[in-house]
């Protein structure tokens, strides 16, 4: 019950944030009208509420991502070993990603084309 309030807070404070942006008249306008319910707005999303400028910000943004896939964004190669084919070399992807603080390595991960097999190391 405690998390169904919070979370009610959590949309109440956001529909007051959109109501009082300067930036997004038209929602404030269409409450106003009667366009949109108070009701309605309970269940609209923090996209549906937000400003014209900002919709088409996130569009473009979700346009933009779309396109990309995990195995796009992870390079490939043949010069790790992998374990589970017992050492020899496979055809396997990686990606790098920094885990601790910056003035420590990356950290690789490796995944295995041939048997799957995934492992990490710095």
């Amino acid at each position: 019950m405690f998390d169904k309030i919070k979370d009610e807070k959590k949309k109440i404070r956001s529909i007051m944030f959109d109501l009082s942006d300067p930036k997004n008249p038209d929602l404030r306008r269409n409450v106003l009208l009667g366009e949109v319910k108070p009701e309605r707005l309970m269940t609209m999303s923090n996209t549906e509420m937000a400003s014209e400028e900002l919709q088409l910000r996130i569009k473009a943004l979700e346009k933009a991502h779309a396109g990309r896939s995990a195995a796009e964004e992870k390079a490939t190669t043949d010069q790790f070993k992998c374990d589970g084919l017992r050492g020899r070399r496979s055809v396997t992807v990686y990606h790098q990603m920094q885990t601790r603080s910056a003035d420590e390595p990356m950290t690789t991960y490796v995944t295995c084309m041939n048997c799957n097999h995934h492992w990490k190391f710095c």
